[in-house]
């Protein structure tokens, strides 16, 4: 698809991407002083941006910094207070995502809008013009991704496709398109290292071809890998543009944050007893689209740190359901606690024994957002041995307290003193929530995404707390998508893959390499290392 703003859009389906370039010299896109309000809080503060032909665009910033807000406007999804947008050289009002994709201008989300039901034809044809032949689509679907080196079949159902197969149908769906700019946000977050290396060829060919692509990713030392320039937010204003292959991790994450990240350290300790142990762990899906647990077996020792990584969609949340409690075990003896049977306990007879739980979801599942966080920290302690209980009577003062230690120790940002679940940020609530649990040094911890969605500081801390755990005594299970987390903090890792779990193998002895093969199937276990 190539757009004139204000002008007519052709389609032709049977032939590749088209794009008109800018001319010699023009910028492709400029963002000048704009401003965009939400009540009394300013998302955009006077940020400009520039984007040039052919350039691939980091846009780096923490959580709340402003970056959402600023691609939202970009692609029409949201209107500016103040400022204005230039495409091609011509002032233009982005009016809504079907008026950005007219200009030229495509977006990949990080959450995808696919049907499961469909397949990958159906869906692209949901946002196709109207009068092409499901057969002309099929043939350009597959022909465009095997040109591009991203081959998809058309006929193939999504909800039979992994994760990563199906950001390819996303991308290839822009790409009929034939955007002038593509925003991209965190497209690595759901790909094996193999598949992400695929990503990055298609988009420097893309890029050489004139596409510009903005990149929205907290992975570092990818921007640095991929991007040519890169401008960094930090509370809703633009405080530095850099070419990334000039910085150092460390430096653009001084520059997203503003101040020096503390540095996670780790130190070796001997591994202890079992602490928690999984032995021959199946679980049938119930859902239809969900992943059934294959005869899963793991041991956590007292003392060590082991990180299950995989990409999202493979048995993650299934395996942290039957590992809390939420869905019971086939046998009693499936999942083991400090040397007791607990395969048919809920999650407070589990908790009452010292195992904590950190929910991937925060908000609803972690927390209950109407409530304050005292409360929230009396869910999960009203049963356990933490002196909320006494003579009966629930103390709400002693609550109250361990709220503020946890919001001393891990920096959560709150306007009261004690605020509902809701009124946080996702990274502050994030936060909250380890920190709850963190606090309690359970014996057995078991976390998923710990640090998805917080700043560089605030996870520097929440590494520290995990290993710092670890080294005490506990037993510290972490389910997390970020190989850079995990070979951070992890004295063992194993992969999960289509519900199955690969044997637990020293983190100095995989790479990642290793661990995108297993990920992409080879973690047809067989148990424990």
């Amino acid at each position: 698809m190539t757009g004139m703003p204000g002008g007519d859009v052709t389609t032709t389906m049977s032939e590749g991407p088209k794009r008109r370039p800018a001319a010699t010299g023009e910028m492709l896109l400029e963002a000048r002083h704009v401003v965009k309000r939400f009540g009394d809080n300013v998302a955009n503060d006077d940020v400009s941006l520039r984007l040039a032909p052919g350039e691939i665009h980091a846009l780096l910033g923490e959580n709340g910094a402003g970056k959402s807000t600023l691609v939202k406007i970009l692609y029409g999804a949201l209107q500016p207070n103040a400022g204005e947008i230039v495409w091609k050289g011509a002032p233009v009002v982005i009016e809504s995502p079907a008026a950005a994709r007219k200009l030229g201008i495509g977006m990949v989300f990080q959450h995808f809008s696919l049907f499961d039901a469909l397949t990958v034809a159906e869906n692209i044809a949901l946002a196709s013009p109207k009068g092409v032949s499901m057969a002309e689509l099929s043939a350009s679907i597959e022909r465009v991704s095997a040109e591009y080196g991203l081959p998809l079949k058309a006929d193939d159902r999504v909800a039979d496709l992994p994760v990563g197969i199906r950001q390819r149908v996303e991308i290839v769906r822009c790409l009929l398109q034939s955007p002038d700019l593509i925003i991209m946000d965190e497209p690595t977050s759901v790909l094996t290292p193999q598949e992400a290396d695929q990503l990055f060829i298609t988009l420097r060919r893309l890029a050489s071809e004139g596409c510009a692509i903005l990149y929205i990713s907290h992975r570092l030392e990818e921007v640095r890998e991929l991007c040519d320039r890169a401008t960094v937010m930090r509370r809703g204003r633009i405080v530095a543009e850099t070419d990334p292959a000039t910085e150092t991790v460390a430096s653009l994450a001084r520059l997203m944050v503003g101040t020096e990240i503390a540095e996670v350290h780790r130190s070796l300790s001997d591994r202890g007893p079992p602490r928690l142990a999984l032995v021959g762990l199946t679980l049938p899906s119930n859902d239809a689209f969900g992943v059934s647990l294959h005869d899963v077996d793991l041991e956590v020792c007292a003392g060590e740190i082991i990180a299950i990584a995989g990409v999202a969609g493979n048995g993650q949340g299934e395996l942290f359901d039957a590992i809390s409690g939420e869905k019971p075990a086939a046998t009693d003896g499936a999942v083991i606690i400090d040397g007791h049977p607990v395969g048919y306990t809920g999650v407070n007879g589990r908790r009452r024994l010292g195992a904590a739980f950190v929910p991937e979801e925060r908000l609803g599942h972690g927390a209950v957002p109407g409530m304050p966080l005292s409360d929230n920290v009396v869910l999960t302690r009203h049963s356990t041995k933490d002196g909320l209980v006494a003579r009966g009577l629930m103390r709400f003062a002693r609550a109250s307290e361990i709220v503020g230690l946890i919001t001393d120790r891990f920096d959560v940002r709150k306007g009261v003193a004690d605020p509902e679940a809701r009124a946080l940020s996702g990274g502050n609530l994030q936060k909250f929530v380890v920190g709850r649990e963190v606090d309690r040094v359970p014996g057995v911890l078991v976390v998923s995404q710990p640090t998805w969605g917080v700043d560089a500081g605030a996870a520097a801390v929440i590494r520290q707390s995990l290993i710092d755990l670890a080294r005490a005594g506990s037993a510290v299970l972490v389910i997390s998508q970020d190989l850079d987390e995990i070979f951070e903090i992890a004295d063992r890792i194993a992969v999960i893959s289509r519900g199955y779990l690969s044997a637990a193998e020293p983190a100095a002895a995989m790479t990642r390499e290793r661990i995108g093969l297993l990920m992409a199937g080879g973690a047809e276990k067989r148990g424990e290392g």
